[in-house]
């Protein structure tokens, strides 16, 4: 499948509420670049154009709007290319063409087909960091944004009792189900096919939310990530770029959190949060 970009230029009074109507709209996650440009997601250039006709509709100010073909990637390829095992304190992960001859710990053995979240991304890097501080045994997680599996099979391979993926992508939960089975977790952790914003609230009380999808999403889930905590849980959030914090703390502590750990990653930042 071909996909398209598009990319949306608007007032900076207007990127929030823009972004927040384009993850409504799409289903799609939204990137936020440095120049401000808001860039979102069609499956096909019929779909794009009508994205961009509804934007010129929604918009109260001067907005650009483009596109652009987006050529189809083979993660797999990608994840592939000399890569090995990577320690993530008490946890290795490594792929599954060349498991590790010997690791002190848990392992996650990974395939991530198309699927997003190889361990070699800087945002996995740090959510699988803050999990591996965080988790305890016993501990029930709710993973957003799941696709391969990995930090679900992660959580439940560091303790926890019970792991639940969701996610948009049907696709990328089957291919997360063979990652359990290969791990042998299947009967601890569950994928959800839908919407986080709909499903989160309803599978709590958690112990652990992890939520590794974009700042704007991030934002936009806050509330539902409080009511899918229990009272003193944590929700460890990742896909967010460095000079992104500034820009997420205060919502995040309006929310009624409380930061308890940060961490960074070539250009990525992760925090964790503890609600009130």
């Amino acid at each position: 499948m071909t996909w398209w970009a598009i990319d949306v230029r608007a007032a900076p009074e207007e990127r929030e509420r823009l972004g927040a109507w384009l993850v409504a709209r799409t289903g799609q996650a939204v990137e936020e670049r440095d120049d401000g440009t808001l860039v979102t997601f069609a499956p096909d250039d019929a779909t794009a154009d009508r994205l961009i006709a509804e934007l010129g509709r929604e918009t109260k100010a001067p907005t650009e709007t483009s596109r652009r073909r987006i050529e189809p990637v083979d993660w797999s390829t990608r994840w592939r290319a000399g890569l090995g095992a990577r320690r993530f304190g008490r946890l290795t992960v490594a792929p599954s063409w060349a498991p590790p001859a010997a690791a002190v710990g848990p392992v996650v053995v990974l395939e991530p087909e198309t699927a997003f979240g190889s361990g070699e991304h800087g945002s996995t890097r740090v959510a699988l960091t803050l999990l591996e501080r965080l988790v305890r045994a016993g501990d029930y997680v709710l993973d957003l944004g799941s696709g391969s599996g990995i930090l679900s099979i992660a959580a439940v391979k560091l303790g926890a009792s019970r792991a639940v993926g969701i996610e948009q992508d049907a696709e990328a939960n089957l291919v997360a189900a063979r990652n359990a089975e290969r791990n042998d977790v299947a009967g601890a952790v569950e994928f959800l096919h839908g919407d986080a914003a709909d499903l989160a609230p309803l599978l709590g009380p958690a112990d652990l939310v992890l939520s590794n999808i974009l700042r704007l999403v991030n934002t936009a889930l806050l509330p539902e990530i409080g009511s899918a905590l229990r009272p003193g849980g944590v929700a460890v959030f990742s896909g967010m770029e460095v000079a992104e914090a500034p820009l997420f703390v205060p919502p995040l502590e309006a929310a009624g959190f409380t930061i308890e750990d940060e961490l960074t990653d070539t250009g990525w930042w992760g925090v964790a949060a503890r609600r009130r």
